[in-house]
């Protein structure tokens, strides 16, 4: 009997350091599926503030609590699924898929940076005005559709980078990036939009440090917002042109992730103990000049088809 007993707690050991291990795995990988996805959750924070921009005060929290619960229904409900059908049936289309994406975040920088140099813009919606449940609900919806792109896109790099991996592994890592992305972005924008009215009752305090503190939040803010806006935009140049370099390498093409390669460890051998951080650099900017190129090649399609619809409905 107690043999017996001793076999079961090593049985039960055992299986403590399998999950243990497992854990370890998901977590590993989730870690390394978010630091992916980081130029597509930058884009996230910095675009979901201006669904609320010119609505009421009161209603921007429970509406960006509403675009969050949109989000974790867009994740879970409706792309988790299709990801783990994908990844069971279809694998070799995971890549085109992610690249496909990849094209997109460089569409979506290149049209930023397009509009940044006051050459049009995106065509994102002006501030509208009527009724204010009609406004809300509309608000949400527009704001939960971009979700879905933004959030298939992180979904995707997630599962590329464990594909390898067993199917209930690869569902606990989407489960994880899925809520822990959610979470960061919509907790990030919900301080963000609210910084202002903090600073507004910071700088009423009687303490002179703490109103200084205040005024420097009030008047920091739209500095705040335009350097997301910049980083954002880097961000989905880099990371798409980065997803379009590391997917056409898979594919089989070596050109041009080979010799972006061979100029990443070459900068990095002539900078010495700088090297990590130089050929890391080199390749940031490496894939942000393909992203570039790439997303104003889809920019000139796009508008030159936006013109010839715009002859034809005359």
């Amino acid at each position: 009997m107690p043999s017996g007993l001793i076999a079961l707690l090593d049985d039960v050991a055992g299986i403590a350091k399998l999950a243990a291990a497992s854990l370890d795995d998901v977590g590993a990988a989730a870690g390394r599926a978010s630091t992916k996805a980081a130029g597509v959750v930058v884009d996230d924070a910095a675009v979901t503030p201006r669904y609320v921009t010119g609505l009421s005060p009161s209603r921007e929290l429970p509406i960006i609590g509403k675009i969050a619960l949109g989000s974790f229904r867009n994740k879970l409900i409706i792309i988790l699924p299709a990801a783990l059908l994908l990844s069971a049936f279809a694998p070799w289309a995971i890549t085109p898929i992610l690249m496909c994406g990849g094209t997109y975040l460089c569409f979506e920088g290149a049209e930023k940076l397009l509009e940044a140099m006051g050459h049009g813009g995106h065509g994102e919606a002006a501030v509208q005005t009527g009724d204010a449940a009609a406004l809300e609900k509309t608000t949400v919806s527009g704001a939960v559709r971009t979700d879905l792109i933004l959030s298939a896109e992180i979904m995707a790099i997630a599962l590329a980078d464990v594909a390898a991996q067993p199917i209930l592994t690869q569902a606990a890592v989407l489960v994880v990036v899925g809520v822990a992305m959610t979470i960061a972005v919509y907790g990030a924008v919900g301080l963000i939009v609210k910084m202002d009215d903090i600073g507004l009752v910071l700088a009423r305090r009687d303490n002179g440090g703490v109103r200084g503190l205040g005024r420097g939040l009030v008047k920091g803010m739209p500095v705040v917002m335009s350097a997301l806006s910049v980083i954002g935009t880097a961000a989905m140049l880099w990371v798409g042109g980065g997803i379009l370099v590391h997917g056409s390498h898979t594919l089989g093409l070596h050109w041009p992730a080979v010799p972006l390669e061979h100029l990443s460890h070459a900068v990095a051998a002539a900078s010495g103990p700088l090297g990590p951080v130089t050929g890391w650099l080199t390749t940031a900017v490496a894939s942000s000049v393909v992203g570039l190129i790439v997303g104003g090649l889809v920019v000139l399609v796009v508008h030159q088809i936006g013109r010839l619809r715009g002859k034809e409905s005359r």
